[in-house]
């Protein structure tokens, strides 16, 4: 899988677990967070099992920047993404959803809203990935059920980055 991927997958699992063990600060989190990631790694570097993600120190790199910003962001708008979320969610009270759904869907709907660069199909994709790899077939279709409907809500392209305003203006 790709950086981005991964990126994803650090910032799900970011996320998941401060639901259940807040840090004082965003910072105190990721050091804890990521000390323990370095910790695993070592671990599964033994013979016979898969490398840990982003197993080149530069990509690790860009990986754990990624997933920081991610989560970062996903906090910074945290209301504003469980909103629509919620509304597009018919009979599903978010809080009742499950933690990985809810946190797959809320980098989904980051991406979605606050990220440019990055088409809404390939955020739902990957939202359906993780929702299935980490919860169940079933979580996949619920996923994807609900951030289609924001998709389809959206003013911008589906299948494409957001042309930048300077792009359209230089044009």
């Amino acid at each position: 899988m790709g950086l981005r991927h991964d990126a994803r997958e650090w910032a799900l699992q970011f996320l998941f677990q401060s639901e259940f063990n807040r840090a004082d600060s965003l910072d105190e989190g990721f050091q804890l967070f990521w000390r323990h990631q370095d910790s695993d790694s070592s671990l599964a570097a033994r013979p016979l099992e898969p490398p840990p993600p982003s197993s080149d120190a530069k990509g690790q790199a860009k990986a754990r920047q990624f997933a920081e910003e991610l989560v970062r962001g996903i906090m910074d708008h945290h209301s504003d993404i469980d909103a629509l979320i919620s509304r597009h969610a018919e009979n599903w009270d978010i809080e009742r959803m499950g933690t990985v759904d809810r946190n797959a869907m809320r980098i989904a709907v980051y991406e979605m809203l606050y990220r440019d660069d990055i088409p809404p199909v390939v955020s739902i994709n990957e939202a359906v990935e993780l929702a299935k790899a980490y919860s169940s077939a079933e979580s996949g279709k619920f996923v994807n059920g609900i951030l289609d409907r924001i998709r389809k809500d959206l003013d911008r392209p589906a299948r494409s980055p957001n042309p930048s305003p300077q792009a359209e203006n230089d044009g």
